[in-house]
């Protein structure tokens, strides 16, 4: 039942991502280089997911590390799903474009951000509030 709540709790880190995208666009993007807004709101976005991660794990902790382990990957699915059909079926852009942000070697460090959403809710459980 857990990972259900968790599934339901993924939903508003949609939220969290659009205040953060819109921040960005707003408030520093104009004034940075791309590939710098992109990597300070990257950067950013991990610490709201890791805020909002504490608090659930306060609110909703998980009972063992395996159910963390697998909120985690539940989250990592939804988010990399969310994201290919925003690209690619509402945006009509090409795949490519999405695979771009996965390029390290290029300076795009999204490919970090999603590996804080598959590990926050083990972290939290580990070494935050979802502690027992």
């Amino acid at each position: 039942m857990t990972l259900l709540v968790y599934a339901l709790a993924w939903l508003p880190m949609l939220g969290l991502a659009v205040i953060n995208g819109v921040i960005r666009e707003t408030v520093y993007g104009p004034y940075l280089p791309e590939l710098a807004a992109h990597q300070l709101s990257s950067l950013t976005a991990v610490f709201l997911f890791a805020a909002y991660a504490l608090w659930l794990g306060r609110v909703r902790p998980l009972a063992s590390a395996l159910q963390a382990v697998l909120a985690g990957i539940l989250w990592l699915g939804l988010t990399v799903a969310f994201e290919f059909f925003m690209v690619v079926m509402l945006q009509g852009r090409p795949l490519t474009d999405a695979l771009d942000d996965y390029d390290l070697a290029s300076g795009r460090v999204w490919v970090l951000v999603l590996v804080a959403v598959a590990v926050l809710p083990w972290a939290v459980r580990r070494f935050g509030a979802g502690r027992r």
